[in-house]
């Protein structure tokens, strides 16, 4: 795929555990919007605002896309990753040539793990009854 033209945008969705980011990528200066709010403000955390950027980062771009993102679902480390993983496929999706990169790093990949359901006679997914002898 080639490099889109300045005035298009591209859109991906981004996913973990219960967490589902619609991500929209534009050229600009390098803002964040997540939910209306800047990236410092919806994720406070150094570390949650490093992983969202960390896609940008590995291509050396933070600073020429303007990213929109609407999240919702799941807790805050599962939505810092939906995030992520929406970026890093919008990437892809504006230029080929970035797959390698992020494919490397780990980001394009759709990490499965969730929560395991509960089952008939156990307390929770695993944890059965304590046996005792007498």
């Amino acid at each position: 795929m080639v490099k889109k033209t300045e005035d298009s945008n591209v859109r991906t969705v981004g996913r973990r555990k219960t967490a589902a980011a619609r991500v929209r990528l534009t050229p600009g200066k390098g803002e964040i919007i997540i939910n209306g709010k800047k990236l410092k403000e919806y994720f406070n955390l150094q570390l949650w605002q490093q992983k969202v950027v960390s896609p940008l980062a590995a291509i050396g771009k933070d600073k020429d896309y303007d990213v929109s993102v609407k999240v919702a679902g799941g807790g805050i480390t599962g939505q810092v990753e939906a995030v992520r993983h929406g970026i890093a496929r919008a990437l892809v999706k504006w230029n080929i040539d970035f797959r390698p990169v992020l494919k490397a790093s780990g980001f394009l990949t759709r990490d499965p793990r969730a929560k395991e359901r509960k089952k008939a006679g156990l307390f929770k997914a695993r944890r059965a009854h304590q046996w005792r002898k007498r």
